[in-house]
């Protein structure tokens, strides 16, 4: 059953008119495709009115909507079934909230590392909520080693409410794997594409992107802190999260306009939640021209466009 926003409401009564107006039609064999062209009509004019309007916190609300897509979705549908998962960072444990290994994109290998939330309460437990701990770092560093052992380009996916904030994650060194890992992809001499396609907080996104491209679709956020946790730091209430939502300037439009990403894709009208195959294929034609275009470059080339585009930011003269 599809899961509706407070702000999608009047979608899902007009979906439920449609739906009503068809059983009638079939029961009473009365042509009722007027009335449902009419009804289709208002409902396409509602939805681009609402999603054409949104705030910075519906945005974060969309992000994070329970139908939208995850990262092993996208690695599925890209690849059409064709990725092979490696586990493990050597060191610790196989860290469930970080996935990642290799795959065929229109049969070009690609290494696709990303953060991965479950789809029901056990799988979320099972995944951490999509935060991972230091393994899960380490891992990732792992494997775009590998991935620059044999020259294939690397896509990190991008989808974390932050890296776990657990004891035993601090114990076992989060912040050095974090900052390892910005470190170490600075350098790295083969493409990084890294896409937001979620929730991007913290230290938990950036530590896995740094790239090349930096992306993010269109309803997703990233910033150092959630509006939640914003509004309970400078309010000590979450009463306050739409007003911190839009004052961290967190959606894909005021980092795009504030030169902290390269691109914005853009999703489906109604949302990737609502139109997860459009998604797909939309994100999967980015990688495939973003590829191309970084292709064209020395490794030389890439890691001094990329250490200069981190450089300049902040900056204003």
């Amino acid at each position: 059953m599809a899961v509706y926003l407070d702000f999608e409401e009047p979608l899902k009564a007009l979906e439920e008119q449609i739906e009503q107006t068809k059983e009638i039609g079939e029961n009473t064999e009365i042509d009722m495709s007027d009335k449902i062209n009419e009804l289709t009509k208002v409902l396409e004019e509602k939805t681009k009115e609402i999603f054409t309007g949104l705030t910075p916190w519906q945005r974060v609300q969309l992000s994070r909507h329970p139908d939208r897509p995850y990262t092993l979705a996208y690695i599925d549908a890209i690849t059409n079934g064709q990725f092979q998962e490696l586990h493990g960072d050597r060191s610790v444990k196989d860290d469930k909230a970080m996935i990642g290994g290799f795959g065929l994109v229109d049969g070009k290998s690609v290494m696709f590392i990303g953060q991965q939330k479950g789809i029901n309460t056990k799988m979320r437990q099972y995944r951490n909520f999509g935060m991972p701990n230091p393994e899960g770092y380490r891992k990732a560093l792992r494997l775009m080693k590998m991935a620059e052992k044999f020259n294939k380009p690397i896509v990190t996916f991008i989808d974390t409410p932050g890296a776990f904030p657990g004891l035993e994650a601090e114990e076992r060194g989060q912040g050095e794997a974090i900052a390892r890992n910005i470190y170490e992809m600075m350098r790295l001499k083969v493409p990084v594409i890294c896409i937001i396609i979620g929730e991007g907080a913290s230290g938990g996104a950036l530590g896995i992107g740094v790239g090349d491209k930096v992306v993010m679709l269109e309803n997703t956020w990233y910033s150092v802190i959630s509006p939640e946790s914003c509004s309970s730091i400078l309010w000590r209430s979450w009463d306050f999260k739409e007003r911190a939502a839009e004052a961290l300037k967190l959606t894909s439009e005021d980092m795009k306009n504030n030169g902290l990403v390269d691109d914005v894709i853009k999703e489906p009208l109604s949302g990737a939640h609502r139109e997860q195959n459009e998604m797909f294929a939309i994100v999967k034609k980015s990688i495939k021209k973003y590829l191309k275009e970084l292709e064209t470059m020395s490794p030389e080339e890439r890691i001094n466009s990329r250490i200069e585009k981190f450089n300049a930011m902040g900056v204003w003269k």
